[in-house]
């Protein structure tokens, strides 16, 4: 059973899952990178679309994280569908937040220098 701290991150679980669902339903079927087909067409849309390097950085790496383009909250609504997803690396997929606590969004945070 999960643990929620606030009423805030009860909420993001609940759009989460309804994001998931929205997502499942316009790809025709689950979106399960962890195995099978789904994780076939993961790597498929890392190393064919993005020759193997994070979106953001260029970094080759086989060792790339799945970044939602449209974060998968419920501040940006992004789907968990492969049309939002692309390869980014652990030191890139980390939003900066702005200075009204809100995260930056997927254009402001592809001309961030890498830290």
């Amino acid at each position: 059973m999960a643990v929620y701290n606030t009423a805030s991150d009860s909420a993001n679980t609940a759009i989460r899952a309804f994001l998931t669902k929205v997502g499942e339903h316009y790809l025709g079927h689950s979106f399960n990178t962890g195995n099978g087909k789904d994780k076939t067409l993961w790597l498929s849309i890392r190393d064919n679309n993005f020759n193997s390097c994070c979106a953001y950085c260029g970094e080759k790496s086989e060792q790339l994280q799945i970044e939602h383009v449209l974060m998968f909250n419920r501040a940006e609504f992004g789907l968990h569908h492969p049309g939002n997803t692309i390869p980014c690396c652990k030191s890139c997929n980390k939003r900066e937040r702005l200075n009204d606590k809100s995260y930056c969004n997927w254009e402001q945070h592809s001309r961030l220098p890498k830290s």
